[in-house]
C-alpha cells in the first residue's frame, strides 16, 4: 500500500515472456528431460520370459555392480574412462591455455590464421578423423613411422596394442578438441583490461609474473568451466572409438569407455541381442558420475572462487 492507504496496482504477468521460452522448454523436455526419466524409470525394471517389463528396483544396479558377468566390463569402462578424461586434463587443456596465451600476446602474427587452423579439427566428422588417424598410425603405408623414425622411436601397430590403443585415441581426441579450450581461454584473456597489464609492466613483472599473478588469477573461472565440460564431454565419449575400434572397443576391450559399453549393452552386438533395461542402467551409472562430478564443482570450486574475489 502507498502513504494514502490506498493498495497499488499490480504489475501485469509478462505472458510474453512465456511466449518466447514456451518453444525451447517444449522442445528441451520432450528431447533432454522426457529420455532422461524415462531411461532411469527403465531402468528399475527387468523383463520376464514374455518380454514384458517387471519392476526390480534396484536390483539391476546390484547386479551390474557385483555379477562377474557385468561387473569387470563396468569397472574396466570406468577405469578407461578416467585415464581418457585425465588425459585431456593433462595435455588438451594446458595446450590450450598455452596456444591462447600466446595468440592474446603481440607478439604473435597472423592471429587470424592460427585460430582457423587449430579449431578447423573440432568441426570435422568423427569418421573423417577416425579413418585418417588409422591411414597415419597404419604400421604397413602409414607416414608415422617415417616421422617416428626421426627421433629413434620403433613403429608399432599403435590402435592394435591393448597398452597404446586408449592413450593413443586419448591424443587423437587432445587433437580434435584443443581448439575449444583454446577459444575459451583466449575469450577471457583479451577481455582483461590493459590498464592491468600495463600497471604490472611498469612495476616491473616480466611475461611470466604478469601471466602468473594478474591473468591466470583472473581466468580461474573460465578454468573451471573447461574442467568441467571436459569432465561431462569425456564421459559421454563415443564416436571416436567408435569409429576407430568399433562398438567391440578393440583391442581386447581396452578401449572400453561408458558410451560404448551402453552401446553394446543396449543395442546388442553381432549375435548378441540387446539388454535395453541394462542397458539403462549403465546409462543411470553413468548419469551418477556426471551428476557427482558437477556437483563437486559447484560445492568446490564455486566456493574457491568465491575466496579468491574476497582476497582480490
Amino acid at each position: 500500500m502507498n502513504r494514502l492507504g490506498k493498495s497499488r496496482p499490480r504489475k501485469p504477468f509478462p505472458t510474453h515472456i512465456v511466449v518466447f521460452l514456451a518453444p525451447a522448454v517444449i522442445i528441451y523436455t520432450l528431447f533432454m528431460i522426457y529420455p532422461l526419466v524415462d531411461s532411469l524409470r527403465l531402468s528399475l525394471y527387468t523383463s520376464n520370459e514374455t518380454g514384458q517389463e517387471v519392476f526390480n528396483g534396484f536390483g539391476n544396479y546390484v547386479k551390474l555392480l557385483t555379477d562377474e558377468r557385468w561387473s569387470p566390463r563396468l569397472y574396466g569402462a570406468i577405469k578407461n574412462n578416467m585415464l581418457f578424461f585425465l588425459i585431456h586434463m593433462l595435455v588438451q587443456n594446458p595446450t590450450g591455455l598455452l596456444l591462447a596465451a600466446l595468440l592474446s600476446s603481440q607478439v604473435v602474427r597472423g592471429k587470424a590464421i592460427f585460430r582457423s587452423v587449430i579449431f578447423t579439427p573440432t568441426i570435422l566428422s568423427f569418421v573423417l578423423v577416425g579413418f585418417i588417424w588409422r591411414l597415419i598410425l597404419s604400421p604397413i603405408w602409414g607416414i608415422s613411422g617415417d616421422f617416428l623414425a626421426v627421433f629413434h622411436i620403433k613403429n608399432q601397430p599403435w590402435l592394435g596394442l591393448p597398452n597404446t590403443a586408449l592413450p593413443v585415441l586419448s591424443l587423437i581426441s587432445v587433437w580434435q578438441f584443443v581448439g575449444i579450450p583454446m577459444m575459451l581461454f583466449l575469450a577471457a584473456l583479451i577481455s582483461i583490461p590493459d590498464e592491468l597489464l600495463e600497471a604490472a609492466r611498469v612495476d616491473g613483472a616480466n611475461a611470466w609474473q604478469v601471466f602468473r599473478r594478474i591473468k591466470l588469477p583472473l581466468i580461474y573461472p573460465t578454468v573451471g568451466i573447461v574442467g568441467i565440460l571436459t569432465f561431462v564431454g569425456n564421459f559421454n565419449a563415443f564416436d571416436l572409438v567408435y569409429s576407430v575400434e568399433s562398438e567391440l572397443a578393440t583391442p581386447d576391450y581396452a578401449t572400453d569407455l561408458l558410451g560404448t559399453f551402453f552401446y553394446r549393452t543396449f543395442f546388442g552386438v553381432q549375435l548378441q541381442p540387446g539388454n535395453p533395461t541394462m542397458g539403462a542402467t549403465i546409462a543411470g551409472v553413468m548419469f551418477t558420475i556426471i551428476l557427482t562430478g558437477v556437483l563437486i564443482y559447484m560445492f568446490t570450486w564455486q566456493r574457491r572462487l568465491l575466496k579468491l574475489e574476497i582476497q582480490l
